[in-house]
């Protein structure tokens, strides 16, 4: 039974094979009309305008790179920097939207805030403790959140007071 089926797969296969021989001149003629056929005619390559170059001449013009506003420093403190030297707090390793407000607790007339850091540690912190990577310092604590000020740069070399607050956790 075996062979008989070995030999009727070979069988079926010849067929196959015997039907895709046959007259190609079809095929032939087809591929012999299209390369009669005149080939398109190419585009030209695109004229390209000469550069000139363009020299400013300011003519009472203010220069391109000169701010139109005068810098104003009014504003700024000068005097005001953070202090990096003091040993840093655990929880200036996070910035402060990663950290939430999870509760407050008043013990001995000093209210605690109630932090949860991003790694899931719960830290209890009060007024004057730093957090944040922008030297937050906690001013105040209450039911509504923690009122901090930060210690930020200015864009003009200086530093300025911002302040921030870390509402509670819903």
């Amino acid at each position: 039974m075996k062979a008989f089926k070995r030999v009727g797969t070979i069988a079926g296969l010849c067929l196959v094979l015997a039907g895709c021989g046959g007259d190609d001149r079809d095929l032939r003629d087809f591929v012999a009309e299209v390369k009669q056929r005149p080939a398109p005619p190419i585009e030209p390559i695109p004229e390209i305008a000469p550069y000139t170059p363009y020299s400013y001449e300011p003519g009472g013009r203010r220069t391109p790179f000169t701010p139109t506003a005068p810098r104003r420093d009014f504003d700024r403190n000068n005097d005001l920097a953070p202090d990096v030297d003091r040993p840093r707090e655990a929880l200036e390793a996070f910035p402060l939207d990663a950290l939430r407000l999870v509760g407050t607790i008043s013990s001995g007339g000093v209210t605690y805030a109630l932090i949860q850091a991003p790694d899931g540690v719960v830290y209890r912190v009060t007024h004057g403790a730093h957090l944040g990577q922008n030297y937050g310092e906690i001013d105040g604590i209450s039911e509504n959140g923690v009122l901090l000020t930060e210690i930020v740069p200015d864009g003009l070399g200086g530093y300025i007071r911002r302040p921030a607050t870390i509402a509670p956790s819903r």
